[in-house]
């Protein structure tokens, strides 16, 4: 029997025993976009055996883990206070979750007792467990689309099976809005608030698998750098001059603010906030004949820790 690649699903549940199958249910169902999967990723060791004829040796491989990478959409989970479905995954990114009851839910970053999740993608009754997983992200956004975080996720390999596709309910991901004027405020680059056309923003998490001997399967996060870039309409020096800006090094002044605002309606508001952020190279760049200006970024903690940004939903 064929399998049909559009009849795809993932399912995403918090573990409480690292490694353990957390056994997702329909309703830890996530609403995702470009879903793919490595089933089989591994350390290929060659023999390379040497013989008086032609031809290859065995393959063999080590360290197999999966990859898995999907999107989902910039959105809140439609109540003020209440997590999106897919906050598990931004734990599991080395994210804490606070969350004030009816107000709002705050991710921000940690530096050890990362959270791990457990995926069950399926497709057309193939199931593919993956225990253990962490991951990183980026968030994209760009006027004119649907802003996304995109995830990819490296996790404990175990043997696929056979299982008919669950029922799902789809929940606490409300309806995405389109990047755009009156739909994003707030934006505003070292204090500047200018005419925003695209930011980006990738957490930055060296992700490493390990399979020691005398050791345990296991998924680190071993580092974190924070960094992104900002397209805007480029603006007389007289108004902001980040080139003057990229070139200070004298540590980071009172003005090196990233924040934008994305939603209208409570229970769909997303904001992003970097108190601390270091522009790079600045570039022109044309857009409908108009001078943009790029502007890398890296978001830098401060000497508490932890505190480089914040993704607030309310």
């Amino acid at each position: 029997m064929a399998l049909l690649l559009r009849k795809r699903l993932i399912l995403i549940e918090e573990e409480s025993t690292y490694s353990t199958d957390a056994a997702p249910t329909g309703a830890d169902a996530v609403l995702v976009r470009d879903l793919s999967i490595t089933p089989q990723q591994s350390d290929v060791v060659g023999r390379n055996l040497i013989r008086p004829y032609l031809g290859a040796s065995e393959q063999l491989l080590a360290n197999t883990r999966v990859e898995c990478t999907f999107s989902v959409e910039l959105a809140g989970s439609g109540t003020a206070g209440t997590a999106p479905q897919y906050g598990k995954a931004l734990k599991a990114c080395g994210l804490s979750e606070t969350v004030v009851a009816s107000i709002s839910v705050t991710y921000a970053p940690v530096s050890s007792s990362f959270d791990s999740v457990t995926i069950h993608y399926n497709i057309d009754g193939v199931r593919h467990k993956v225990t253990g997983a962490r991951g990183t992200f980026t968030l994209n956004a760009s006027v004119g689309e649907i802003p996304t975080i995109d995830f990819t996720f490296t996790g404990i390999y175990v043997a696929p099976d056979d299982s008919s596709l669950p029922s799902v309910t789809y929940a606490n991901q409300a309806t995405p809005l389109i990047f755009k004027n009156g739909n994003t405020d707030t934006f505003a680059l070292l204090n500047y608030s200018g005419a925003l056309q695209s930011v980006s923003f990738d957490i930055g998490n060296s992700i490493v698998y390990r399979e020691l001997v005398g050791g345990s399967k296991e998924v680190l996060i071993t580092d974190r750098g924070a960094n992104g870039s900002v397209t805007i309409e480029a603006p007389t020096l007289a108004q902001k001059d980040y080139f003057a800006a990229a070139l200070v090094d004298s540590g980071l002044g009172t003005n090196t603010n990233l924040t934008f605002q994305h939603g209208t309606t409570a229970g769909n508001i997303v904001d992003f906030a970097s108190t601390r952020v270091d522009i790079g190279d600045v570039s022109y760049g044309d857009q409908d004949g108009i001078a943009m200006l790029t502007i890398p970024y890296t978001a830098i903690p401060s000497t508490t820790g932890n505190d480089e940004f914040s993704l607030i939903y309310t």
